[in-house]
């Protein structure tokens, strides 16, 4: 037997193995070199976690302010000539989410629609015990780590979905929101409506939280769809959504936009239709959860959003959501609007 021809087919087989796992791991780290450093990462599932907690956080701090003069001022007018209130409690909702969240992620990009108001210091949030089990949510802890860079991650938050029916009372419109994008694609969603309570998350290609809604697809819903639109603009979106969708279109408003995305999921519309510019921490955590329930959100001409820290926080475009039949209500839309 020739245990010299063996042995040199074993070295080279070594050499060959050696030589691929380097380019592996290579590969993975991005070709950052070595070592790679931990901070240098963050785990998804540690950082969903953390945005349901920061959420619900918010959602108490919007709670409290419920039962204390708001200070209603203006940021100014949206494009319908609409007022843009914003209130005490959405600046103590973002301290306390936009706090909890750096102060536990340091190296963390957090994009806010809020700041930190004038005269005020809220940075000594408490940061939050990624370790503990969410209450209602132990079907995390089964779920796998994943490990990501840091710096591919972008966190969209809303203080205060539905300011301005937050000052009238219109509690069920409201909802905090926290949405985490890998390389400017959303993939955890969270909305926590804080009036219920309830808190909903999906990790696009994992799972969604247990109480997410379900809904069943019906193919004759295309026929006589239920759209629902802007409360505080409904005019030409509903013209829109009539000139697209037909004569038997049923056109409903709401208000906030994380609770016009939840009815879209749990199946009480077919289509959320937005035909005027929009921001991004509206969208984001939304377009996450739409996402995990194999829905989708768009522009109104089918576009994806990009939600990386350094794009544009305003979408132009419109947006378009449904849960089944995304591409038809695309396609129609677009007949109506190169006519």
């Amino acid at each position: 037997m020739n245990f010299g021809g063996t042995l040199r087919v074993n070295k080279f087989a070594c050499f060959t193995l050696g030589f691929i796992l380097f380019l592996i791991i290579y590969w993975r780290t991005g070709n950052a070199g070595f070592p790679m450093e931990k901070t240098d990462l963050i785990n998804l599932k540690s950082l969903l976690k953390a945005a349901v907690v920061a959420a619900e956080r918010g959602g108490k701090k919007v709670m409290d302010g419920k039962s204390h003069e708001l200070n209603v001022k203006s940021k100014g007018k949206t494009l319908e000539g609409a007022n843009d209130p914003v209130t005490d409690a959405d600046y103590a909702s973002h301290c306390s989410m936009y706090y909890s969240l750096k102060n536990t992620f340091p190296k963390l990009t957090v994009v806010s629609e809020e700041h930190t108001k004038s005269g005020t210091s809220c940075e000594d949030q408490p940061a939050i015990d990624i370790e503990q089990t969410l209450p209602g949510n132990s079907i995390v802890e089964y779920m796998n780590d994943e490990l990501v860079y840091v710096k591919d991650v972008s966190v969209w938050i809303d203080p205060l979905d539905a300011t301005k029916e937050y000052t009238e009372g219109l509690y069920e419109y409201v909802t905090t929101m926290v949405c985490v994008a890998l390389k400017g694609v959303p993939i955890i969603g969270v909305i926590h409506y804080p009036f219920i309570p309830k808190t909903y998350w999906g990790w696009y290609t994992k799972k969604p939280s247990t109480n997410m809604p379900k809904a069943t697809h019906k193919e004759e819903n295309k026929e006589h769809p239920r759209v629902v639109v802007s409360r505080s603009h409904p005019g030409k979106v509903s013209e829109l959504a009539m000139s697209a969708y037909g004569p038997k279109t049923v056109v409903s408003s709401a208000a906030g936009a994380g609770y016009k995305v939840m009815e879209v999921v749990n199946g009480t519309y077919d289509v959320y239709l937005h035909a005027t510019a929009i921001k991004k921490w509206d969208l984001c955590a939304g377009d996450a959860i739409i996402k995990t329930v194999r829905g989708k959100m768009t522009t109104i001409k089918g576009e994806n959003i990009d939600y990386s820290a350094d794009s544009d926080v305003k979408v132009s475009g419109g947006i378009l959501v449904t849960r089944f039949d995304h591409q038809y209500y695309v396609d129609k839309l677009q007949v109506v609007l190169l006519i």
